[in-house]
C-alpha cells in the first residue's frame, strides 16, 4: 500500500541523490584538474575533455537534482518555464556529451594513423580546427533542441493538450503521432550519426593498434615510450567510447519505451533517468583511472610551486 510506495520513493530519491553527488564531485574534480593543466599549455584532447566534463555536469544536475527532489515527495515544484529550461539544458548537455566523445574518438584515430602524406595533412587540419568543432557542437545541440520546450509542460493542469505524461516534477506533452515521430527522428539523427562515427573511428583505432603490436613484435624491444603512450591513450579513449555506446544503447531503449508507452509508470520514468545518468557519473572515474597521479595533482602542484606535466602520458 502507501507504506511500500513511500519506501520505493525514498529508495529512488537516495539513488538519484547518490548518483548526482558522486557524478558532480567526480566531474568537478576532473574539471579542476584540466583547468590547472590549461595554464600549462592545453592539448586538443584536453580541450575536448573539458567540454565533455561540462556537458556531463549539465546533464547530471539538470536531471538529477529535480528527480531527487521529486522522489522525496515534492511534486511539480517547477514552473512551466523552469521545466522547459531544465529539460532543454539536459538535452543540450547530453548532445554535447555525445559530440565530445565522438570528436575525441575521431581526433585520436587521426592522431595515431599511419604517417603518409594524406593523413599527415589531415592531422594538421584537425589540430587547427578542433576548437571550432567543439564550440560548433554546442551551437548545433542548441539549435536541434530549440523545439524541445514544445514537448514539456510544468503543471499537470494544462489540459489543452491531447495527453500529458507524468515525469514526477514536470509533464511530457503528447501531440499527434506524425508530429511526435518527426520530432523523435530529428532529435535522434545527430545522435545516430555520432554513434556511427564513434564505431568507425574506434574500429580504425583497434586495427591500427593491432598492426602496431604486430610490427613491434617483429622489431622486438625497440618500442619507444612515445608509441607506448599513444597506444595507452588510444586504449583509454576506446574504453571511454565503448562505455558510452553501452550506456547510450540502454538509455535509447528506455527513451523509446517512454515514447511508446502512453502512460509510463513511475518505475519506467525513474529507471530511464538513472540509466541516462550512468555515463556522466562513470566517465570522470574512467578518465582518472588512466593516470594514477591525477588524484595527487593538487598536492604535487602546491609542493613544487608549479603544475607537474603528468598528463603527457595520456
Amino acid at each position: 500500500g502507501t507504506g511500500r510506495m513511500a519506501a520505493s520513493e525514498l529508495t529512488t530519491g537516495i539513488i538519484f541523490l547518490s548518483q548526482t553527488v558522486v557524478g558532480a564531485l567526480g566531474n568537478s574534480s576532473l574539471l579542476l584538474h584540466y583547468l590547472i593543466l590549461y595554464f600549462t599549455g592545453v592539448r586538443h584532447t584536453d580541450l575536448i575533455l573539458q567540454h565533455l566534463i561540462v556537458a556531463n555536469l549539465l546533464t547530471l544536475l539538470c536531471r538529477g537534482i529535480p528527480q531527487t527532489v521529486a522522489a522525496f515527495s515534492v511534486k511539480y515544484f517547477l514552473s512551466d518555464i523552469g521545466c522547459k529550461l531544465l529539460f532543454t539544458l539536459h538535452r543540450v548537455g547530453r548532445g554535447v556529451s555525445i559530440c565530445s566523445t565522438c570528436l575525441l574518438s575521431i581526433f585520436q584515430a587521426i592522431k595515431i594513423s599511419s604517417g603518409n602524406s594524406r593523413w599527415a595533412e589531415l592531422k594538421v587540419k584537425a589540430s587547427k580546427y578542433i576548437d571550432s568543432f567543439v564550440y560548433l557542437s554546442w551551437i548545433l545541440c542548441l539549435l536541434v533542441n530549440a523545439v524541445f520546450p514544445m514537448y514539456v509542460s510544468g503543471k499537470r493542469s494544462s489540459t489543452n493538450f491531447t495527453s500529458l505524461k507524468d515525469f514526477g516534477y514536470c509533464s511530457g506533452v503528447r501531440h499527434d503521432t506524425t508530429r511526435d515521430s518527426l520530432f523523435a527522428a530529428l532529435l535522434s539523427f545527430p545522435d545516430a550519426v555520432c554513434v556511427g562515427l564513434m564505431l568507425w573511428s574506434s574500429s580504425s583505432m583497434v586495427l591500427i593498434l593491432h598492426r602496431h603490436k604486430q610490427r613491434m613484435q617483429r622489431v622486438h624491444k625497440t618500442c619507444s615510450s612515445r608509441s607506448s603512450s599513444e597506444s595507452r591513450a588510444t586504449k583509454n579513449i576506446l574504453l571511454l567510447v565503448s562505455t558510452f555506446v553501452s550506456f547510450y544503447s540502454f538509455s535509447c531503449l528506455f527513451q523509446i519505451s517512454l515514447a511508446v508507452v502512453y502512460h509510463p509508470n513511475r518505475f519506467l520514468v525513474s529507471t530511464a533517468a538513472v540509466v541516462a545518468g550512468c555515463f556522466p557519473v562513470f566517465s570522470p572515474f574512467l578518465l582518472m583511472s588512466r593516470d594514477t597521479n591525477a588524484s595527487r595533482l593538487c598536492l604535487t602542484w602546491i609542493r613544487n610551486g608549479k603544475t607537474p606535466d603528468i598528463m603527457r602520458n595520456m
